[in-house]
């Protein structure tokens, strides 16, 4: 889920390996599955969010290597409450055994 028009968009191929690695790592320190379109939404929204004209391409890898775990959860939290209503997808019934209390 690139960014339309994001100015780095031509170097998501040759960071791909890069994106792969990080996302893996962040799986196994147990944050879940996070994908490199994940990653990539991260860096193009904020860590690239005023991009230089002229980068060089370690720059940008150093970029996603060097992505620490903590922003990246902190951009996916905010992320997830920008969304449209969570419960749109679900009927009335589905909705009110959501919410019922659990009996044990």
């Amino acid at each position: 889920m690139q960014n339309v028009g994001h100015i780095y968009d031509k170097y998501f191929n040759v960071l791909e390996p890069a994106l792969k690695s990080k996302a893996e790592e962040l799986g196994l320190i147990g944050y879940g599955q996070v994908t490199i379109k994940d990653l990539w939404s991260y860096l193009t929204k904020k860590k690239w969010k005023k991009p230089k004209d002229d980068i060089h391409v370690y720059e940008l890898v150093s970029d996603v290597l060097g992505l620490k775990a903590g922003d990246y959860m902190n951009f996916a939290t905010i992320e997830a409450y920008r969304t449209p209503n969570w419960f749109a997808e679900l009927d009335e019934e589905e909705l009110q055994d959501l919410l019922k209390p659990n009996k044990k």
